[in-house]
C-alpha cells in the first residue's frame, strides 16, 4: 500500500505562487507515474500535470506555463510550482500514484487564491 502525503497548500492573493509537495511512502518511488489532480466547488476532478518515470512531463491547457511539475526520487517526493495563481486555480489539489493498475491517492489540500 502506498501512501501519499499533500502539504504546501493555502491562502494566497492572485499572482502569487505557492509549492506543493506529496511524500510517498515506497521505496521503489521512481517506476510511478506521478500526478496532480484538482477539484473546485461544484466541479469534477480534473487532471493538472502528471510526470512519468522518465521524467516525461503533461499539462492541462489551463495551467500550462504557469504550473511545473517535477520529481525527486531520491526523496520519494513529487512537487507542482503554482505560478502567477488566478481565483480560477482555486481547489482542493489531489496526489496521485499510478502503476499499471495501481493506483493511489492522498486526501488532498486546500489551495485558495483570493483577488
Amino acid at each position: 500500500q502506498v501512501q501519499l502525503a499533500e502539504s504546501g497548500g493555502g491562502l494566497v492573493q492572485a499572482g502569487g505562487s505557492l509549492r506543493l509537495s506529496c511524500a510517498a511512502s515506497e521505496s521503489v518511488f521512481s517506476v510511478y507515474v506521478m500526478g496532480w489532480y484538482r477539484q473546485a466547488p461544484g466541479k469534477q476532478r480534473e487532471l493538472v500535470a502528471n510526470i512519468n518515470s522518465g521524467g516525461r512531463t503533461n499539462y492541462a491547457d489551463t495551467v500550462k506555463g504557469r504550473f511545473t511539475i517535477s520529481r525527486d526520487n531520491g526523496k520519494n517526493t513529487v512537487y507542482l510550482l503554482l505560478s502567477n495563481l488566478t481565483p480560477e486555480d482555486t481547489a482542493v489539489y489531489y496526489c496521485d500514484a499510478k502503476y499499471f493498475d495501481y493506483d493511489y491517492w492522498g486526501q488532498g489540500t486546500q489551495v485558495t487564491v483570493s483577488s
